[in-house]
């Protein structure tokens, strides 16, 4: 059995969190409630970016930069969609809050 907080719980105690705080967070689409991947959509001032939970070199859950390089053809938008249309699983959630990188490696670390 793993150690790890099922997707579901985790996702909607982001969106709990984001919100009590002021900030913003929605699903753009739901994936597995036990087991999805987790794309963060973060929407910064400096551009969007985005992350997902992975797991580190050291073993433990963390926050991986992921997405379309600067610059390049592919947006945000097409890169979850085309993610999306190979994971079915996959969660994806959009945030906008102040220091969204931290803000989301501090949820995933406090539950």
């Amino acid at each position: 059995m793993s150690d790890r907080l099922p997707s579901g719980i985790l996702v909607s105690a982001l969106l709990r969190r984001a919100n009590d705080s002021g900030g913003f967070a929605v699903v753009r689409a739901k994936g597995d409630a036990q087991a999805g991947a987790i794309l963060f959509l973060l929407e910064e001032t400096a551009g969007d970016r985005v992350m997902e939970r992975g797991i580190g070199a050291d073993g433990r859950s963390g926050l991986i930069e992921t997405g379309p390089r600067a610059g390049g053809e592919e947006s945000v938008e097409e890169y979850w969609r085309r993610r999306r249309a190979r994971d079915p699983d996959l969660w994806v959630v959009a945030l906008a809050v102040p220091e969204a990188e931290r803000f989301v490696a501090e949820t995933i670390a406090m539950i």
